[in-house]
């Protein structure tokens, strides 16, 4: 199972250093020149002393105030020296860290180098020279001081937690993604869910709530909503805004082909993932049953398709990595004014980033023709196809639930596939597709403000400029 442990990082680390190795390692640093926490002379800076000391007054010179010198603290404090290079950073007795001297005059935060309220970077990369070498370090109770060299000294400041979320040589300990619960047929017995009420309180607790569920498991059911399209709506809203389509903003649709694609009929729909036609498939996807009369059927189908990944790679680690590479063409041709197909001619089933799955992209009904394929492939990628589909179709996979009028469903559609039984009789659906992107920066701000990573917590009493840390691990 994809579960990841939660990253056990001290909050503040000030751990204490041999004495000796101390010793060594800050051997030939000089003393450490006054601090200049506001900047406002940089002469490379082009804004006037007016402008910038509006910022400050906003940013507080964005750093804490440290203790006394002499305190245990100060004593306990990372060691720090330069190299020729790099400023070095000795946590304990067995952990160091290097970071280049332009990477940390780069990332400055003061007001002058980083606007505090646009959060956008103001230091010109190009003008830093390539040999640019601090004239002093300084280990300060929460963070490192770098003094640079210049015609009047530019001094920066970085929290200690924010350079071990931003370590490289080598990487710490930092933010694991997101927890990844995944889920076969026994979700039915506690699928994620929460309430209309919830959802749409002032405060956004219940969105965190609702987004955290889609995070987590790849979708979340949300009861008691009113059977009305206006509704639904104002729900699809609560997280972003939606995205038009070919098939128009938000949806009120039935089975009379008012548009040429098979979700407009009554036909059974296998497990699939929408929009894989799309350069940029559509991120979430939420589906209201508005009303079904006369008739029986459809019920709703979903899948984990991380879930059924995992099983394959397990079990035919071969065919993982041709769905993994093998990209796949796709067209919506159904409407006579639109003629969709991907980039680059598609994408794998399977798309990676840094080595984690991130993206589900399967819609056999909506696959082109595959010219693409290396004669030697050919049986193997349709051998590797038929496994997908053995698992994405066994009855330890599928989560088979019957809508009703009161009950929508939001899926991530770059991780769960749906679909339906057939059905007969009359029945209205409605819904809306939102961007990946648009979710994403909801649910990022939501965790901001109810579930803080160790960075924004440490930073955010000292460092926060219209509501936000310029030390946010975003940035």
């Amino acid at each position: 199972m994809w579960r990841t442990s939660t990253c056990l990082r001290s909050n503040a680390p000030k751990r204490a250093v041999n004495r000796s190795s101390r010793a060594l390692f800050t051997k030939g640093l000089g003393s450490s020149p006054p601090n200049v926490r506001a900047c406002l002379s940089h002469p490379k800076c082009a804004h006037s002393t007016s402008t910038l000391s509006r910022w400050v007054s906003g940013a507080a010179a964005l750093r804490p105030q440290s203790n006394p010198e002499g305190s245990s603290a100060a004593r306990d404090l990372p060691v720090s020296r330069i190299d020729d290079r790099k400023v070095v950073i000795g946590w304990d007795t067995h952990t160091w860290t290097r970071y280049h001297h332009i990477w940390l005059r780069d990332h400055c935060r003061c007001s002058q180098c980083f606007h505090p309220v646009t959060k956008q970077r103001l230091v010109n990369t190009f003008e830093i020279p390539p040999e640019i070498k601090p004239v002093n370090v300084e280990s300060k109770t929460d963070g490192l001081e770098v003094t640079w060299p210049s015609s009047q000294p530019h001094t920066s400041f970085y929290p200690w937690s924010w350079l071990q979320e931003n370590s490289y040589d080598p990487p710490m300990h930092q933010t694991p993604p997101t927890e990844k619960i995944l889920w076969g047929s026994k979700i039915q017995q506690s699928p994620p869910t929460v309430t209309f009420e919830e959802a749409m309180l002032e405060d956004d607790r219940g969105v965190f709530k609702w987004l955290s569920n889609i995070d987590k498991f790849g979708f979340s059911f949300i009861t008691d909503v009113p059977p009305t399209p206006e509704a639904t709506e104002e729900l699809s809203r609560r997280i972003g805004f939606i995205r038009e389509t070919q098939y128009g903003t938000f949806w009120d649709f039935t089975s009379d082909l008012a548009k040429g694609d098979t979700a407009y009929t009554t036909l059974a729909l296998g497990a699939h993932t929408d929009t894989t036609y799309f350069t940029d498939p559509c991120g979430l996807q939420l589906f209201h049953l508005l009303s079904h009369t006369d008739g029986t059927g459809g019920a709703t189908l979903l899948v984990d398709g991380f879930y059924v990944a995992s099983i394959l790679k397990e079990l035919h680690p071969r065919a993982y990595e041709l769905l993994s590479t093998v990209p796949v063409p796709a067209h919506a041709a159904g409407e006579p004014s639109a003629l969709y197909t991907p980039s680059m001619g598609g994408s794998p089933v399977l798309k990676h980033e840094g080595g984690q799955l991130v993206q589900v992209r399967w819609n056999n009904d909506d696959r082109s023709v595959m010219r693409n394929l290396e004669p030697g492939l050919v049986e193997e990628w349709y051998d590797a196809i038929r496994l997908w589909q053995k698992f994405l179709t066994s009855s330890d996979s599928e989560y088979w639930v019957q809508l009703s009028p009161g009950t929508s469903v939001v899926v991530d559609n770059h991780r769960v596939l749906h679909g339906r039984s057939a059905f007969s009789g009359k029945r209205r659906m409605c819904g809306a597709y939102i961007g990946v992107d648009e979710y994403r920066s909801r649910l990022a701000v939501l965790a901001e403000r109810f579930a803080p990573d160790a960075v924004v917590r440490d930073t955010t009493p000292y460092a926060s400029v219209n509501g936000r840390s310029v030390w946010n691990p975003a940035l």
